[in-house]
C-alpha cells in the first residue's frame, strides 16, 4: 500500500491529469503540489479539479492554474487534537502537516480520527422519475441509473448515505423500476437495507412518503435520486435535530452571470451601469431533513411535490430552516448537467 503522503504529491509543473491521478492514489482526495525543493506550494481537491474542468480547462493544462495557494496546513509539532479541530471546523477531509521549511511531512485524514457513526435515521430517495429532459438516453435506462464515471448515480447516492452511517434506505420507484431493483436487491452488497416504495402512478417528489410501511421514530432524509454530490448529510441531520425545525432544506449558492451590461435608472435618468454582473441566489438542492410529523400532510396515494409540502409547513407556522451545502453538488436534470457531472467526477 503506498504511503498516504507520497501518494498525494505532484510536481508544481505537473498537469491536472497528474493531480487527478494523485487523488485516485491517495485516501485524502487531495493533491499536494511541491516545488523542486520539495516545498508545498499549493493544494488541489477533487472539487477544485471539477470546477476547473467546468470552466473549460483540459486534463493536460498545468495544475499551477488551479492550485489553492492559501491552503490550510498544520505544523509538525501540533498535536492530533489540533488537527482534528481544523478538520472539523473547516469541514475538510485532509490537512497536510508541514515542517519549518514548508515541506510536507505528513497528512492528517478525518477518517483516521472519527469512527463511522451508525445512525437510526432513515433516508428516502426519489428514483421513480421518467427523465423526460434527458431523452432519448432515458428511454431504456431510468435517470438514476445513468452512469457517472462508471457508476450509476443512484449507487453513488447510496454509498454516500451509507458513508454517513445510514443503514435503512427506501427507494421510491416507478419508471423502469425493475432495473433499479435488480441492481440493488435487498442492499446487503452496499452495507444497508433497501425497501422499495412502488408507485403505481407518479406521486410527485414527496408523494411516496405516503407509502412508508410505518412512521419513522427519528428525523429522516428525503432526497432526489439524480444528484451527484458530496454534501455533508451528517451535518444536515445534526443541524436539523439541534434546531428543532420541522424541516431543514439543503440549499446551494447559485451564481449566474448576465451576458449583458445591466442598467439601473430613475425614470429616464441612468444611475448605474453594471457590466455583465454576477447574480447570487440560494437554490433548493433537493435534499431535506424532515421531522416525522410532516407525514401528517401526506395523503397515501395522492401526488404532492416537495415544495408544496414545505409550503404547507410554512402555512401552518412550522419552523423551516436552511442548511448551506458547500460541497460538490450537481442536479443531473438536463444533458448539459449530465455532461458536466461525467467530466468533473471520477471514481
Amino acid at each position: 500500500m503506498p504511503d498516504p503522503l507520497e501518494a498525494c504529491l505532484v510536481p508544481e509543473g505537473g498537469t491536472i491529469r497528474e493531480a487527478m491521478a494523485a487523488l485516485d492514489r491517495g485516501a485524502g482526495r487531495i493533491a499536494l503540489a511541491v516545488d523542486g525543493d520539495g516545498r508545498l506550494v499549493g493544494v488541489a481537491t477533487d472539487g477544485d479539479i471539477r470546477r476547473a474542468l467546468l470552466r473549460g480547462h483540459t486534463l493536460d493544462d498545468p495544475i499551477a492554474a488551479i492550485l489553492t495557494r492559501q491552503y490550510i496546513s498544520i505544523d509538525a509539532g501540533a498535536n492530533r487534537n489540533d488537527a482534528l479541530e481544523f478538520l472539523r471546523a473547516r469541514r475538510i477531509a485532509a490537512i497536510p502537516v508541514i515542517d519549518a521549511d514548508r515541506r510536507p511531512v505528513g497528512l492528517h485524514l478525518l477518517h483516521d480520527f472519527v469512527d463511522r457513526i451508525e445512525r437510526t435515521n432513515w433516508a428516502i430517495v426519489m428514483a421513480g422519475g421518467r427523465g423526460v429532459r434527458l431523452r432519448p438516453i432515458t428511454e431504456t435506462v431510468p435517470k438514476p441509473m445513468l452512469r457517472v464515471a462508471g457508476r450509476p448515480i443512484l449507487e453513488r447516492i447510496v454509498l454516500h448515505l451509507v458513508g454517513f452511517g445510514i443503514k435503512r434506505i427506501f427507494l421510491s420507484v416507478n419508471y423502469l423500476s425493475e432495473q433499479i431493483e435488480e441492481h440493488f436487491g435487498d442492499g446487503h452488497r452496499f452495507g444497508c437495507r433497501f425497501d422499495y416504495l412502488r408507485e403505481d402512478a407518479p406521486l410527485g417528489t414527496a408523494g411516496a412518503l405516503g407509502l412508508l410501511p410505518e412512521r419513522p421514530s427519528d428525523a429522516f432524509l428525503l432526497m432526489n435520486g439524480d444528484l451527484v454530490t458530496s454534501a455533508d448529510l451528517g451535518g444536515l441531520l445534526d443541524r436539523h435535530i439541534a434546531s428543532g425545525a420541522c424541516a431543514t432544506i439543503g440549499v446551494r449558492r447559485y451564481l449566474h452571470t448576465v451576458p449583458f451590461g445591466c442598467i439601473e435608472r430613475d425614470g429616464d435618468r441612468v444611475v448605474r451601469l453594471d457590466e455583465k454582473p454576477t447574480l447570487s441566489r440560494e437554490v433548493n438542492s433537493g435534499i431535506y431533513a424532515l421531522d416525522p410529523s410532516v407525514l401528517e400532510l401526506v395523503t397515501p396515494g395522492r401526488a404532492i411535490a416537495t415544495p408544496d409540502l414545505i409550503g404547507a409547513l410554512l402555512d401552518r407556522g412550522d419552523l423551516v430552516e436552511a442548511f448551506e451545502i458547500e460541497d460538490d453538488w450537481i442536479d443531473v436534470g438536463q444533458r448539459e448537467q449530465l455532461a458536466a457531472a461525467r467530466e468533473g467526477e471520477h471514481p
